[in-house]
């Protein structure tokens, strides 16, 4: 049972760290009455976004039902990921569970507190603008899914004659 206990306090400590960036920028720093705050030009740079969809804003709807699925199927792949790494031994693959765990709390709590994801980190480069902004949760879905593919041979059961 260690291995869950572990998967789920890396996955709160990913939700706090979420949470506590998105009260500081979004609030205290006031970046949605702002909408854009320089943070370090021209890398990266606070830009508000309210994404209603998953990647990019696809599927974007300001329907409640679109919402609630969204957040319905979050959670259902946070429950697969809890169960199929319920035995998973080695640290590092709890973190990336905890990783993804993490993140897709973190932007369900969004979804139920404000109707859609806070985003807010742009990061554009060599002078071309990024349209897009995400947030610490989105990063820590994409390392922890990065992780697990980079691991996939671990994951798999092979017969071995």
């Amino acid at each position: 049972m260690i291995p869950v206990k572990n998967i789920l306090i890396i996955a709160f400590f990913v939700f706090m760290i979420d949470q506590v960036t998105k009260l500081v920028v979004i609030h205290y720093m006031d970046l949605s009455g702002l909408l854009y705050i320089k943070f370090l030009p021209p890398i990266m740079n606070f830009k508000m976004a309210w994404n209603e969809g998953i990647n990019f804003g696809l599927f974007a709807s300001r329907s409640n039902a679109v919402k609630w699925f969204l957040i319905f199927i979050a959670l259902v792949i946070c429950l697969y990921f809890l169960v199929w790494m319920r035995n998973e031994t080695k640290i590092v693959h709890q973190i990336f569970g905890g990783l993804i765990i993490g993140g897709a709390v973190g932007n369900v709590f969004d979804r139920l507190l404000y109707g859609a994801v806070a985003d807010f980190i742009n990061i554009s480069c060599c002078g071309l603008e990024n349209p897009y902004s995400f947030n610490l949760a989105d990063t820590a879905i994409f390392v922890g899914v990065f992780g697990i593919i980079l691991n996939l041979d671990r994951y798999k059961h092979v017969d071995e004659d």
